[in-house]
């Protein structure tokens, strides 16, 4: 029982193997770039937030995803937020009885935008919150 040699051919594809991995690896800039690019900084409006948040998750509820079911606070909605979100999932039930899913679901959006907007984000928080003590 003896050690069979190297082969070179072998050698030779570990290496190649191992070089092309390592450029694949390494960062790529075209010529004349000073670094890696950065993507600039989006400035959110509260309304468009609360769009964004209102509308994902009355979709969800109306899709009946598992996680649909989490409470107001882990889906980061404020009180105001959720009082849309319930009316507006109040409206899309209705919606869909009479259009369809396909309209529900646009409804959501063009509600969501909507009374988003005019409430100027629906930031308004819990009454109930306390600071910790």
């Amino acid at each position: 029982m003896g050690m069979k040699p190297h082969c070179p051919a072998t050698c030779a594809v570990g290496v190649l193997l191992f070089s092309l991995a390592a450029s694949a690896c390494a960062s790529t800039r075209s010529p004349g770039s000073s670094g890696p690019s950065t993507p600039l900084p989006q400035n959110t409006s509260p309304a468009q937030i609360c769009t964004s948040l209102v509308s994902y998750w009355a979709k969800e509820t109306l899709n009946g995803s598992k996680w649909s079911g989490i409470d107001w606070e882990q889906k980061g909605l404020s009180n105001d937020q959720y009082a849309l979100h319930e009316e507006i999932v109040a409206a899309a039930h209705a919606e869909e009885r009479r259009q369809g899913r396909r309209k529900a679901l646009e409804l959501i959006d063009r509600q969501a935008e909507q009374k988003c907007t005019q409430r100027k984000g629906a930031t308004g928080s819990s009454e109930n919150w306390r600071p910790p003590s």
